[in-house]
């Protein structure tokens, strides 16, 4: 197991009680406004069913994974559905999703993975489809805290994306930390449209 899947096992607890509640409200409907009524969903690192939950009680079709045991039966208590375990690197779907929600979790990749966990999400979802996903703002890639991250900016993240000619970005928004006492780190926030490949 590697480290940071070894700080959520040992510290799901905290982390739920930390997260289930937050209000993520304005970024979670700015995802859901871009799919159709009862959009099938994917929620990549549900971390403890926050937004699982909250997109079930709007009528969505959600599937919902983590890498974490101990996190998927705190989200599958929370949410009531069943919770997938299942690492980044172990999506293998094509054409299932209309959206996929990526929320604070794929950052956890080292860029020499992320590519490859991008392509997957990318035959993962419908064309037409979109992606959501967030990083911590910056330019920080490594250990923090226990835990690895990959931070970027938005001229990073757009040069990072150059070599994926079927997504493109069609949001890009920074935000707050929306956890009480956090509101001074900053988020960047992305939707990524899956269509067919750009011009050029």
């Amino acid at each position: 197991m590697n480290t940071t899947l070894y700080f959520y096992e040992k510290n799901a607890e905290q982390f739920a009680e930390n997260t289930q509640r937050v209000d993520f409200r304005d970024v979670q409907e700015r995802f859901l406004q871009k799919l159709p009524p009862g959009a099938k969903i994917l929620d990549f690192g549900c971390g403890a069913g926050r937004d699982t939950k909250y997109f079930l009680a709007r009528g969505f079709d959600v599937a919902a994974a983590d890498g974490s045991e101990e996190m998927c039966r705190i989200a599958g208590a929370y949410t009531g559905i069943a919770v997938k375990r299942m690492l980044f690197q172990e999506l293998d779907e094509r054409e299932v999703y209309d959206g996929i929600w990526a929320c604070s979790s794929i950052l956890h990749l080292p860029k020499a993975e992320l590519g490859d966990v991008l392509e997957r999400m990318e035959r993962a979802v419908k064309t037409g489809g979109i992606i959501y996903a967030s990083f911590k703002y910056g330019t920080f890639e490594g250990m923090r805290g226990g835990r690895y991250f990959t931070d970027f900016t938005a001229e990073i993240f757009a040069d990072f994306m150059k070599d994926y000619a079927n997504l493109c970005i069609e949001e890009c928004w920074i935000t707050g930390d929306a956890r009480p006492g956090r509101s001074g780190e900053r988020w960047l926030n992305l939707i990524l449209c899956k269509g067919t490949e750009r011009d050029g």
